[in-house]
């Protein structure tokens, strides 16, 4: 029976799905994860399988020095693993990216300066050091810019200015985001680009020796223009030209190489302006939320059993492009505290959507990005046309009722000190 060691973040929306996947294989599952050692025991997980997925060093040593049976593929199921994933399988002699590969193009700014001295297309930027007078990068770039954090996901830490008032409020804004979710966030500093107008697209892809096999391309039809990029709809098949899309795919292959990566699941975005294709960034795994449920249809199986089975060498199925299909996820209003979602049932009667799944809790505190990184739910459909499938979407939207609440006032609450971990 073959074994899969899975890195399984605390707040991942895909850790349930990759078991799930494993399981359907008939494979034998070891996993690890990033809670803290003394709540591992709930989780059903041995305290020294609980590591640190942000010093991965560390948490290689811990995982290499107590792990029973060689595992025959180690996956990352979300980007807080990636390195971790990539340390281990170089120790245990597997297929997999160089770790110095996973750590450039997860980091913004290492992965423009890579496009742009290799000759791709980026805009033009700079990196704003610690606590650095940030008005002094506006003799360098033309506003309007965008204020990135470096190492943080889904629209996390990422703003638009259009002059220096709001691009000095969005620089201290991003910094205190990224002090709050990055242990290095002091060396690393702020990547700050110029705003790129266009539409906004991403690839799902499949990279086998080098060799970029795309499973699919999704359009974003909403408008991501800023202040802030809270992303909603992505349907595909995508209805770029066929010439521009040849262009997407030609130009995260060749990132893709140039990095080092060479081996896996690949997720990129990229803006699209008259006919040129400027990539924003690439991922090496899969995409984001439930999002991946949206291939199900054209994959004839999840796309977790799908990267399964190619870390493990096993037949791959072609996908079909016989039908359409959408996912969106659900808008958050704004800040608060959430009390329900109401008309569920509704949104499941509009024609063409197949599933609603409302993923936050009662009692969740909710925000939208930059600060926000999780999700209210998801809405799926499938329709014969993207057009149909987006706009059956966008009618499931129309009847959800949000629910949400102040959060409960802190200000005079007493201070209570936290268990070390």
């Amino acid at each position: 029976m073959a074994r899969v060691l899975l890195l399984l973040p605390t707040t991942s929306y895909r850790n349930e799905a990759f078991v799930a996947a494993a399981r359907r294989l008939g494979l034998a599952v070891t996993a690890a994860a990033d809670y803290c050692h003394r709540l591992a025991p709930e989780w059903g997980l041995p305290p020294r399988m609980a590591v640190p997925f942000d010093r991965p060093e560390v948490a290689a040593r811990t995982l290499l020095a107590e792990l029973d049976e060689q595992p025959d593929a180690v996956l990352a199921v979300d980007d807080a693993g990636l390195e971790l994933a990539a340390l281990l399988c170089r120790h245990l002699g597997l297929p997999a990216n160089p770790p110095e590969a996973v750590r450039r193009v997860r980091d913004k700014l290492a992965f423009r300066e890579l496009l742009s001295a290799k000759g791709l297309t980026c805009p033009r930027f700079a990196h704003l050091v610690a606590d650095a007078d940030p008005l002094s990068l506006l003799a360098t770039l033309d506003l309007p810019v965008v204020v990135k954090a470096r190492r943080l996901s889904a629209s996390r830490g990422v703003i638009r200015a259009d002059d220096a008032p709001s691009f000095a409020a969005a620089v201290e804004r991003v910094r205190a985001i990224q002090r709050r979710a990055d242990r290095d966030a002091e060396r690393l500093g702020l990547l700050v680009e110029e705003f790129i107008p266009g539409s906004e697209h991403a690839l799902e892809g499949l990279l086998e020796n080098g060799r970029l096999r795309v499973l699919a391309l999704f359009d974003k039809p909403d408008p991501l223009d800023g202040p802030y990029f809270e992303e909603t709809i992505l349907v595909t098949p995508s209805r770029l030209e066929p010439p521009v899309q040849r262009r997407f795919a030609e130009s995260v292959e060749r990132a893709c190489r140039l990095a080092g990566l060479v081996t896996g699941p690949i997720h990129a975005e990229a803006r699209v302006r008259e006919e040129t294709v400027w990539l924003l960034e690439i991922a090496p795994r899969s995409i984001g939320g439930l999002c991946s449920r949206a291939l199900i249809q054209a994959l004839g199986m999840t796309l977790e059993e799908l990267i399964l089975r190619h870390a493990l060498g096993m037949a791959l199925p072609e996908p079909r492009a016989d039908e359409a299909a959408g996912v969106m996820m659900i808008p958050i209003p704004r800040r608060g505290l959430l009390r329900a979602v109401h008309n569920v049932e509704a949104a499941l009667q509009v024609p063409g959507v197949v599933e609603v799944r409302i993923t936050a809790q009662p009692g969740e505190v909710l925000a939208p990005p930059p600060e926000g990184n999780a999700y209210l739910g998801f809405i799926f459909s499938r329709a014969k046309r993207p057009q149909e499938a987006e706009m059956a979407l966008r009618l499931a939207h129309l009847q959800l009722a949000v629910e949400l609440s102040p959060e409960y006032p802190v200000e005079n609450a007493p201070a209570r000190v936290r268990p070390a971990c």
